[in-house]
């Protein structure tokens, strides 16, 4: 709804942009002083399945996308361009492309981060002799020295949702890339750097650190490209961009574009960027998303902590001479086992979800096994449900998709536990699943521990308008920021966990008939 009319001549620059490009849409928020959403648009991203397994985005698909939800999210304000002080770009990790330097044409479409493509490769290498090699010389140093920036490789195993493993693939199959490369014509980005090319026509090649830790190809503890990495996989180090802060001053998008140049002053990978809109600011924090895949990040302060198995060191955004670091573990298929309920009419409407599984006592036995989603690990894994009976109905069905996210959500927060040897102290939910009430209290119940949940869920866009407003000075310090945080809901644990023990156990018991289906 307008909220305005734009004043005749020179408008004062009063609201911040918040562009979010997920994995299933693109929104983009424009917010006032009071971090109130006054406008907003939203579109649904097309992804391309040119083969079985392959996920892929068209670029310009994507730019006309980016350039819709602004354009309609500033007239659904009421506001003109010109009352826009700065825009803060979250994306999706992982996905990528490549493009010629000079012609600025890419060599192939946007390979997601869901992409299975590099499957083969990444066996190839979890088998080789030479990664056994590596994880002996690791371990060596990392007993001789007590250094964690030697932990890591000590235990590197590849996946398919990691950038480096298709990156390797381009070079080796798409031969024009490969030439480019070789003269330094070739153009690294994920969704945040192509985005800040294009918007500046040229003119801007950058990422942040956010985004280039979540690649799996940027050395965290050293905070620059990885040269061991890239040699062992063969990838040139001149295709990557600069890593730069991520609130900061970018430039402006091209006045062409919008009608008037608007300043960048964000880019921020989308979970990191969920973290700083949910203001989880000090070492303790937590933030729970469940959206199309579900991810807990911990913050842990200037502290880099390298785990094996589950959790993974990020950087969480750098801001100047703070750099603050997350450690992440991720759960696949959270909305998208929904997204497909709904289409095969198990529900008509997702808010239904929650008072369905909440009409019966429990799920009747039945198990709901992820996997609609490809597994990193196991790209092979099917989504399945165990345990149906013919008194099985799809009351039965919702409860035990619901369920499996919690239980999920259990067993990698007792990971988190054992692993982060850091007190935790608030956990804050975002993301669309975090709308339904029997998950988000039946987790509660599971770990013991209250859940707040923001009144605005879209925390990738506010982190993203946070960022760009501390940068433009629309905001003065991360102070003010809490001082705008809302509450929607606190949920408390109200069952003991052994009740749900019965139904935990039989559902770990279908989970181990899966792999490798």
């Amino acid at each position: 709804m307008p909220c305005g009319q734009p004043d005749s001549g020179a408008a004062p620059a009063r609201y911040v942009l918040g562009v979010d490009v997920g994995s299933t849409v693109v929104k983009c928020h424009v917010y006032d002083r009071a971090a109130a959403v006054r406008g907003s648009s939203c579109r649904k991203v097309e992804s391309l399945y040119p083969h079985p397994g392959w996920v892929e985005l068209d670029p310009e698909v994507l730019w006309s996308q980016f350039i819709g939800v602004i354009k309609e999210a500033v007239q659904a304000a009421g506001l003109h361009m010109r009352q826009i002080a700065g825009l803060g770009i979250s994306t999706q990790r992982g996905t990528f492309i490549t493009w010629h330097k000079r012609t600025g044409k890419p060599f192939h479409n946007f390979i997601s981060w869901q992409d299975l493509r590099s499957a083969e490769l990444v066996n190839s290498w979890n088998n080789s002799l030479l990664l056994k090699v590596i994880h002996v010389i690791f371990t060596v140093l990392h007993f001789l020295t007590g250094n964690d920036r030697y932990l890591a490789p000590s235990f590197l195993t590849f996946s398919t949702h990691q950038t480096s493993m298709k990156l390797s693939w381009v070079f080796k199959n798409i031969h024009e890339a490969e030439e480019a490369a070789k003269k330094n014509n070739c153009c690294f980005g994920t969704v945040d750097t192509w985005l800040l090319y294009r918007l500046t026509k040229g003119s801007v090649y950058a990422t942040d650190y956010s985004n280039a830790s979540s690649t799996g190809i940027f050395e965290p503890f050293m905070k620059c490209w990885n040269p061991t990495l890239c040699n062992l996989l063969s990838i040139p180090m001149s295709v990557y961009p600069p890593v730069k802060d991520t609130s900061f001053n970018f430039g402006s998008t091209d006045s062409e574009i919008f009608g008037v140049p608007i300043p960048i002053m964000a880019v921020v990978a989308d979970q990191q960027s969920a973290m700083f809109g949910e203001c989880c600011f000090h070492p303790g924090d937590v933030k729970l998303t469940m959206g199309t895949g579900g991810f807990w990040n911990v913050n842990t302060g200037e502290h880099l902590f390298a785990s094996r198995g589950s959790l993974y060191p990020l950087i969480g955004w750098k801001i100047g001479e703070e750099v603050v670091y997350l450690t992440e573990g991720s759960i696949s298929d959270i909305g998208t086992s929904i997204k497909w309920a709904q289409d095969i009419e198990l529900f008509t409407n997702v808010d239904e979800t929650a008072e369905m599984a909440q009409s019966i006592a429990d799920s009747q036995g039945v198990c709901f096994i992820p996997g609609l989603q490809a597994s990193g690990y196991d790209p092979y894994l099917c989504a399945s449900f165990m345990g149906l009976k013919p008194s099985t109905n799809r009351n039965h069905l919702v409860r035990a998709m619901l369920e499996s996210v919690a239980f999920r959500n259990k067993l990698l927060y007792d990971i988190i536990v054992k692993k982060v040897h850091i007190p935790l102290r608030t956990i804050r939910a975002d993301g669309g699943v975090s709308n339904n009430s029997f998950v988000m209290q039946m987790t509660s119940d599971l770990i013991n521990k209250k859940i707040e949940k923001p009144a605005n869920a879209d925390m990738s866009s506010l982190g993203a308008a946070f960022l760009a407003g501390l940068a433009s000075g629309f905001w003065t310090d991360k102070e003010q920021l809490k001082k705008l945080r809302r509450i929607e809901a606190v949920f408390e644990p109200q069952k003991d966990s052994e009740e749900y023990r019965p139904a935990m156990d039989a559902w770990l018991q279908a989970m181990k008939h899966s792999p490798h289906w």
